[in-house]
């Protein structure tokens, strides 16, 4: 069964994605089944979307009543749980005189966002012309939010993208002063960077970027598609003392989000922090027929109201820890990047490897994820040798504990068979 939907895949799908891993058909919790009745322990989440795993309750419960309701009215008109989940969202991260865009996706914000910036220069007469990005950032796919992702085999197939955007080192405070001037229109970074692996910055490097952003008037545009909506511990990661450095949050003016948030639902959104910057965009300047309709909205309520009341947050610092700590002693572990529940692990080629053996021809963590499959595991790579772990955040110390009984024979496996 499996296999026949994997070949009708393949005639019937523009080639976007390579071949998938397999063909899912059920989820329950932190578990899926594939078409094969095969179950997998989901450590990926659907790239840190499900943040109640799997047919949650709550969520299931919020969409029924809400399709049986309102479905689509599009944004001529607007709906209880859209302004709700706006009041909701400015509320939680204390974006006093804030305001909320809803869209459909994480690079859907990015691009409002991406304007948003172009608005601030546009009220400075239009000066301030560059925007400036961190070197292994990960925005999205679109056209606006590709030009401020770094990774070079995105962006060159699609070049030229929108102008005036700067890449410098990530975690330079030194290099990003340098190119810190008036023309400055935004400043935007992943708080931790996901795609990257998960990768954070030097202490006190989000707060100088703060400091430099209000000494030249640019915009401080944090991307928490995938930090946010308690995926490390707090609401947001700009509230995290362990990515800020201080117990004090490092304020934006605007943040994006979207993963986390619906719980599966597809949703985005666009949070600007202040009077003045909440209302740089004025009617008709930016749109979308389906973000914010009432069936993702309400979804995404539901989604922040079962974090609340079932102390989610919580658990994602417990079972984080737990997680953190016992990868870290695991053999072939070298390193292990963790906030919260989000979590980049550095696989140790050099100590795994016996004398003359090789590596697996795609890298070690790739084929790591191949054979974790086969075992009943859902992982990700973020490039040859680190894993990204984003579970859903309900899962337990229990559930976890297989992978970390299974991980040191997975790798084994996966080097002896390249071998």
């Amino acid at each position: 069964m499996t296999q026949n939907l994997l070949d009708r895949y393949q005639r019937a799908m523009t080639n976007m994605f390579g071949t998938p891993a397999t063909a899912l058909v059920k989820g329950e919790g932190v578990y899926v089944w594939d078409a094969d009745g095969n179950r997998y322990t989901d450590f990926l989440a659907g790239i840190a979307v499900n943040a109640l795993g799997h047919a949650h309750p709550a969520v299931v419960e919020a969409l029924t009543q809400q399709a049986r309701t309102l479905g689509h009215i599009s944004n001529l008109f607007t709906s209880l749980p859209q302004v709700e989940l706006a009041e909701r969202l400015t509320a939680l991260a204390g974006a006093k005189d804030g305001t909320c865009f809803f869209a459909n996706s994480g690079t859907e914000a990015n691009e409002a966002a991406f304007k948003l910036a172009r608005r601030h220069s546009y009220a400075a007469g239009g000066t301030r012309t560059k925007i400036i990005a961190l070197e292994n950032a990960f925005h999205g796919r679109t056209m606006g939010a590709l030009a401020l992702t770094w990774k070079p085999q995105y962006r060159e197939p699609f070049e030229p993208l929108p102008g005036g955007v700067v890449f410098v080192p990530a975690g330079d405070i030194a290099a990003l002063e340098a190119e810190m001037d008036d023309t400055v229109a935004a400043v935007i970074i992943e708080p931790v960077q996901g795609e990257a692996g998960v990768r954070d910055f030097p202490v006190d490097y989000l707060r100088r970027v703060r400091q430099a952003c209000d000494e030249h008037g640019a915009l401080l545009i944090f991307d928490e598609i995938q930090s946010g909506i308690g995926r490390t511990g707090t609401w947001f990661g700009f509230q995290n003392p362990d990515i800020t450095g201080s117990q004090e949050p490092v304020v934006p003016d605007a943040m994006t989000l979207a993963k986390g948030l619906g719980g599966g639902m597809p949703i985005g959104a666009l949070v600007t922090f202040g009077k003045e910057v909440s209302e740089l965009f004025t009617a008709g300047q930016h749109g979308t027929t389906f973000g914010g309709n009432p069936l993702a909205t309400a979804t995404a309520l539901a989604v922040l109201q079962t974090l609340e009341d079932d102390k989610i947050l919580d658990n994602v610092r417990t079972v984080g820890t737990y997680l953190a700590d016992r990868l870290r002693t695991l053999p072939g572990v070298k390193t292990v990047r963790a906030y919260g529940l989000w979590q980049g692990v550095e696989l140790d080629t050099g100590a795994i490897l016996e004398q003359d053996q090789k590596l697996p021809e795609a890298g070690l963590a790739p084929a790591v994820v191949s054979k974790a499959l086969e075992y009943g595991y859902i992982l990700n790579a973020t490039d040859a040798t680190t894993l990204r772990l984003a579970p859903p955040l309900i899962i337990t110390t229990e559930q976890v504990d297989p992978l970390l009984t299974d991980l040191p024979n997975i790798i084994a496996e996966t080097i002896a068979e390249a071998n």
